[in-house]
């Protein structure tokens, strides 16, 4: 996926390994991702990925915690 200049503001977008920063990425798409940004990250990650960040973030916005702990059904 081509991610958006201003997902990611602080670094190259073309150089994110998705992978190896698989947490970075989340967080963010989490936080300020567009539709079909959240789209290709539920396609990409599995369920336990993201609720391990969900549940382990510091930098998510708890607006978008509570959010994502229902939608995710965290325990």
């Amino acid at each position: 996926m081509k991610f958006r200049q201003a997902l990611f503001w602080d670094i190259n977008p073309t150089k994110i390994d998705t992978k190896k920063n698989s947490q970075y990425v989340i967080e963010r798409i989490l936080d300020l991702g567009n539709d079909k940004e959240v789209k290709w990250m539920l396609k990409t990650y599995n369920k336990s990925v993201l609720k391990k960040v969900v549940v382990n973030s510091r930098s998510i916005a708890p607006q978008t915690k509570s959010l994502w702990t229902l939608m995710l059904k965290v325990k």
